[in-house]
């Protein structure tokens, strides 16, 4: 059984499958959006077959940890529109390569870090 620990939108990792109403997989998180200046979660950024799709924030049911769980049916899924707009964001790879003990708990337990894209 998958494990179904729901997570807060800034601790999701990229690469983790997103899927349809129906349970079929849409994609895979590229990257969150957010509104830095109401720091929101404004929805998420799908690598699909046909390219960079947008979920917005009111079609994502649930966050876990293995998966995202929409509201959208297959035909909706299949229409999605492109990111625009919103700041990007993307995992740091290499904050916790230092020595220090955070920086060990965070390799332990493959913390997630985001920073913002640039333009």
């Amino acid at each position: 059984m998958a494990d179904e620990t729901p997570i807060a939108y800034q601790a999701l990792a990229k690469g983790t499958p997103v899927l349809s109403a129906t349970g079929t997989q849409i994609g895979t998180v590229r990257h969150v959006l957010q509104i830095e200046s109401l720091d929101l979660f404004d929805g998420i950024a799908v690598t699909t077959g046909a390219g960079l799709r947008f979920v917005d924030r009111n079609q994502v049911a649930s966050i876990f940890a293995t998966s995202v769980h929409t509201t959208l049916s297959d035909e909706q899924a299949a229409a999605l529109p492109a990111p625009e707009g919103n700041e990007t964001f993307h995992e740091d790879a290499h904050e916790d390569d230092g020595p220090f003990l955070t920086d060990r708990l965070g390799r332990l337990f493959r913390r997630e870090h985001w920073l913002k894209d640039k333009d």
